[in-house]
């Protein structure tokens, strides 16, 4: 039997990006590219400046937390202790926490934006609806949620070398995932499917914008439209 198969899926991918923190930095890149800078575009151009992101598996911090703090105030947060260490060296204008997502205790209200970018597909579906609920607990009336998804059904799988480690990943497909976000209280403003070559292998994720009702504290424009993509139904 492996070490993976005796770890919970958690610990899977704490352990994983924790022996691959700088294979995945690299593989990554240092500029950022596709999708994420297309929805850190959109936040730059609907948030003022100053406003308070909390950026759900943040990795290493590069590229995306540090052009983050180039406009807003960031809180990182990621489960790899090594991933944790790297971004404190590499963004210290950031606050970064090693902590499982889902069992953060943070107050509500409190940010104007929460983002979850390849990160909700390494935790178990069966603990999505929850998480989705915190975020929107979490944001301030008119905050955005922007995350990528996944887009096909996944109960929870480990593949066993993903960039030279153990990695598990799970989801729920398309039309189930944009149900959970709006049975979690967000107005759900687009939801675009997007595949990508991930060396050599065509991967597809689903990527989402919402806001929380109720007002535009802290927002800045009309919150809409996204003018990202296709409009949900």
């Amino acid at each position: 039997m492996s070490d993976s198969e005796l770890m919970s899926p958690k610990q899977i991918v704490e352990a994983g990006y924790d022996r691959i923190a700088e294979r995945y930095s690299a593989w990554t890149g240092e500029t950022l590219e596709d999708e994420r800078a297309r929805f850190v575009s959109l936040l730059f151009d609907r948030l003022p400046a100053g406003a308070e992101i909390l950026e759900l598996g943040c990795a290493t911090g590069v590229p995306t937390t540090r052009e983050l703090v180039k406009r807003f105030s960031v809180t990182g947060v990621d489960i790899s202790a090594r991933h944790i260490a790297l971004a404190r060296e590499r963004v210290p204008e950031a606050t970064f926490v090693q902590a499982d997502i889902t069992q953060l205790d943070l107050p509500p209200a409190r940010f104007d934006a929460v983002i979850a970018f390849y990160t909700i597909t390494h935790v178990p579906r069966e603990e999505h609806a929850s998480l989705l609920g915190n975020i929107a607990t979490w944001l301030r009336p008119g905050g955005f949620f922007v995350a990528s998804m996944g887009a096909g059904d996944d109960p929870g799988t480990v593949e066993d070398d993903w960039l030279g480690a153990p990695m598990y990943f799970s989801a729920f497909d398309a039309d189930t995932n944009q149900r959970l976000v709006r049975e979690a209280g967000l107005e759900l403003l687009s939801a675009e499917a997007i595949t990508r070559d991930e060396d050599g292998v065509p991967v597809t994720f689903l990527w989402v914008v919402a806001r929380k009702p109720d007002g535009v504290a802290g927002i800045r424009g009309d919150a809409s439209t996204t003018g990202q993509g296709e409009q949900a139904e």
